[in-house]
C-alpha cells in the first residue's frame, strides 16, 4: 500500500449493505458551509469546511502526520489496521469518535498557544498533557523519540502549520460521522 498518494476520508453508511459502501449524501454536512462564510475564518479553515459541505469528504493527506502523532499510531486516517486484517480500509463510528475526541482534546489544550498550530506548539501541548499523567517519564521518552523521528536529516522540524480552527472543523467531521453512525472510507 502506498501511503504517499493523496488520501480522501469519505463519509459512508455503516455497516455496508452490499459489496460497496454507500457514500453519505453531502446534505448531511451542509451546515459546514456556514463556517466558510464567516469573515473571521482563516482561508484553510474555510476551504476545508466548504469541501466537507459539498462532498462529505475530507482531503486527509495534509493531516495524517499530525493525527498519527496526536493519537500515537501510524496510518490512522488511512485505516491501516483494518486494511492489514484484509478488511476494507474503513474507520467505524467508534473509531471516528476516538479520532474526534483526540483532536478535540488537542484543540482545547492548544488554546494557550494561540491559533497557529506548528510542530513546536504540538510538542508543547503534548508534553504538558503527558507530564501530569501516569508513566509520564516513559511517555515523555516515547514522545521525544517520535518527535525526533519526524525531523529531517538536518534536524529540521516538519514545515506544516494549521489554524486551530481548521482542526476544530476536522474534528467536527469525525464527530458528525460518529454521532450519526457513519463510517469513514479511506480512499487513496
Amino acid at each position: 500500500m502506498a501511503l504517499d498518494k493523496g488520501l480522501d476520508n469519505v463519509a459512508v453508511h455503516w455497516p455496508r449493505t452490499n459489496q460497496y459502501y454507500d457514500p453519505v449524501a453531502p446534505a448531511e454536512f451542509v451546515d459546514f458551509g456556514e463556517i466558510a462564510d464567516r469573515p473571521e475564518i482563516a482561508a484553510p479553515t474555510g476551504a476545508l469546511a466548504l469541501h466537507i459541505a459539498k462532498t462529505g469528504t475530507v482531503r486527509a493527506t495534509a493531516y495524517t502526520e499530525l493525527v498519527d502523532l496526536l493519537l500515537g499510531l501510524e496510518g490512522v486516517l488511512y485505516a491501516t489496521e483494518a486494511a492489514a486484517e484484509d478488511e476494507d480500509p474503513v474507520i467505524d463510528p467508534d473509531g471516528c469518535a476516538w479520532i474526534a475526541g483526540g483532536l478535540e482534546r488537542f484543540v482545547e489544550g492548544h488554546q494557550e498557544y494561540g491559533d497557529l498550530v506548528t510542530f513546536d506548539s504540538v510538542a508543547g501541548v503534548m508534553r504538558a498533557a503527558i507530564s501530569g499523567g501516569r508513566l509520564a517519564e516513559q511517555q515523555m521518552r516515547w514522545l521525544d523519540s517520535r518527535l525526533e523521528a519526524m525531523r529531517d536529516e538536518s534536524g529540521n522540524a516538519p514545515h506544516w502549520t494549521f489554524a486551530r480552527t481548521e482542526l476544530v472543523v476536522l474534528a467536527g467531521f469525525y464527530r458528525r460521522c460518529a454521532e450519526r453512525g457513519f463510517a469513514v472510507f479511506a480512499d487513496y
